[in-house]
């Protein structure tokens, strides 16, 4: 467990959050200025705060009203940077060693390098120096050498801003694995909406040096009007799927939810692989009555829980789907025709192209579709 409670002025800019958080990856989202990067400052100790209280697991780290304070160094935190920071003299080896340093006397130091160098995939790295690897290779290796640090909590700030889309995608399927198979539990700082959905087991969305919301992913994504504190990021609900079968004729996968099916391009998992799936807002047509004679072969029924007018046009419409939610943005003069009001039944119509096969993965890996629907592992 992770609690955070601080205040803190930074010339003008003033910081006031408070969340707690258990086990798996807590991601710090929202615009930039939000004040993500100084909360993980002060988590590691880099920023001591003008009041507040920080502890992981019962070990307390700040207590301003005890006088409290433990230094950087002891409060057994990794830091991964946008960069990798890696020193370029030195072998990746040499590299990951040098943060087992950090814990001499840890037991079962050598099992835990073999561990961490498969979970990262780094094992055909290990003699190659950093100026021979890709951004994604630096970045696994500085994770890597954080986590043999031993920390007891892992703090990630924008990790990937700096690499490309391919290299994204390279590194992306391993932060999976990290979240599902490292018992070490991590905060991850991002504005990048898509990137968290794939990624967090609980969202702390900030705006403006201040919490606005704290939840699992699924319940902070299907809420109507989010997107502009986070900065107008592309809103798109996220929810939990199995893969049901596949359709070897047509090229499809059928995947089975709380809200019902749902048919995707083919994905080659397994039966009964656990998924999430992110639907971008934009990608949802709202229909009064069930459509008969379209192309689209997902029409899901949802109730109306919630509208937010988004600027002068737009219309955010909060779907509930049984136990899931669903967004979709249209046009306020849609909104009027249609005669929307919460509690109203709807159809929403997603087409089967416009799932994104960047976003879907089983087990933290990751596969790759078009351009549209993001699917992820869950």
């Amino acid at each position: 467990m992770l609690e955070v409670d601080i205040e803190h002025r930074l010339g003008a800019f003033a910081l006031d959050v408070r969340f707690a958080s258990g086990r798996g990856l807590t991601a710090l989202f929202g615009r930039s200025g939000a004040g993500k990067t100084s909360v993980v400052n002060a988590i590691a100790g880099l920023v001591r705060p003008r009041r507040g209280h920080i502890a992981v697991d019962g070990a307390v780290l700040l207590d301003t009203e005890r006088g409290v304070c433990l230094p950087a160094h002891r409060r057994k935190i990794g830091y991964v940077f946008q960069e990798g920071r890696l020193f370029p003299h030195l072998t990746v080896r040499q590299n990951l060693l040098f943060g087992r340093w950090f814990a001499p006397r840890a037991p079962g130091a050598a099992a835990r390098f073999d561990h961490v160098v498969e979970l990262l995939g780094i094992g055909p790295l290990l003699m190659r120096r950093p100026g021979r690897l890709s951004g994604g290779e630096k970045q696994r290796v500085a994770i890597g050498r954080a986590l043999l640090a031993n920390p007891r909590l892992l703090l990630m700030d924008e990790p990937l801003a700096s690499l490309d889309g391919a290299r994204k995608d390279e590194i992306l399927p391993y932060l999976e694995r990290l979240r599902d198979a490292s018992e070490v539990p991590i905060v991850y700082v991002s504005h990048a909406a898509a990137e968290v959905a794939r990624l967090a087991t609980t969202i702390v969305l900030l705006a403006d040096g201040r919490v606005q919301a704290v939840g699992p992913v699924a319940d902070i994504m299907g809420r109507a009007g989010q997107y502009p504190l986070a900065g107008g990021f592309e809103a798109g609900a996220v929810l939990a799927v199995t893969v049901a079968a596949h359709d070897r004729h047509w090229d499809l996968t059928e995947l089975a939810g709380g809200f019902g099916r749902l048919v995707v391009p083919r994905l080659d998992l397994p039966v009964g692989s656990a998924l999430r799936v992110r639907i971008r807002a934009r990608d949802v047509i709202l229909a009064t009555d069930r459509p008969s004679g379209i192309s689209a072969l997902n029409v899901l029924a949802g109730i109306v829980e919630a509208l937010a007018p988004i600027g002068d046009e737009a219309l955010e419409v909060q779907l509930g789907l049984g136990p899931e939610r669903l967004l979709a943005r249209i046009t306020r003069r849609s909104g009027d025709a249609l005669g929307l009001a919460v509690g109203r039944p709807v159809f929403a119509l997603i087409k089967t192209v416009a799932i994104d096969r960047r976003s879907l993965g089983r087990g933290g890996a990751a596969a790759d579709f078009g351009e549209e629907l993001e699917v992820f592992d869950g």
